[in-house]
């Protein structure tokens, strides 16, 4: 996978093992993934319900759900949730084992310990199978503009707007959930500021270019707690 196809990809590592989990998500990071992490399942729950991932690494030994009962879980929810490519760990590498996991909806299963070369080209082979994420609409029409997220464009009135490339992200990325509010911390994930300040400074911006009265938003919402949705005509 290309650098930029890497930075487009969020993964979730979900392992109880403080030490484990920290390295892995270091590793995957330095390789340009954005990652995430979660001590077990709960908190994993958590991050789902809020953020989108292209892959879960996911540890099997947890304590309280483990990664199977998770799996099925994961893989009952339907939609894109359900569809959500599932990596598994695990320090068993019985047959009987890989057979469960795979059985369970994991889309490969990789045994402790691993060289982390192979989890990087195995977490590429499955993204590589998985069918890419939808942008979204051809054309997303907020009043007189129209913002077009397979080529990164916006016009008012038919006249092209100048974006900035952290504005075409920010707006491909809630192109995607349309109408869903997307955590504020998950855009961050794109700036050099992971508090959201800069995303707070985009958000501002982009209200001045699409907005009709950007003190009070009709398409580039603020959701209370969360973070902003996109909602268009």
């Amino acid at each position: 996978m290309s650098p930029e196809e890497r930075r487009d990809r969020h993964l979730l590592v979900v392992d109880d093992d403080d030490r484990i989990r920290e390295l892995l998500k270091q590793f995957l990071s330095r390789a340009g993934f954005r990652v995430s992490a979660a001590a077990d399942a709960a908190h994993a729950d958590r991050l789902i319900g809020v953020m989108d991932f292209d892959l879960l690494v996911l540890d099997v030994m947890m304590p309280g759900e483990d990664g199977f009962a998770f799996t099925r879980r994961v893989r009952a929810k339907g939609g894109e949730v359900g569809r959500m490519p599932i990596l598994m760990l695990t320090a068993r590498d019985t047959t009987g084992d890989r057979i469960e996991g795979l059985t369970h909806g994991a889309d490969d299963y990789l045994a402790k310990p691993f060289e982390p070369q192979e989890l990087l080209l195995r977490i590429e082979s499955i993204l590589r199978r998985a069918a890419p994420k939808p942008m979204g609409p051809l054309e997303i029409v907020m009043g007189d503009c129209a913002f077009m997220p397979d080529r990164g464009e916006l016009t008012r009135a038919g006249a092209p707007v100048r974006l900035t490339e952290a504005e075409v992200a920010l707006l491909r990325r809630l192109a995607r959930a349309l109408h869903e509010p997307v955590d504020r911390l998950e855009l961050a994930r794109d700036t050099a500021d992971a508090t959201g300040r800069a995303v707070d400074v985009q958000v501002t911006r982009l209200r001045r270019k699409i907005e009709p009265d950007p003190k009070n938003p009709r398409y580039l919402q603020t959701v209370r707690g969360v973070g902003y949705r996109l909602a268009p005509d």
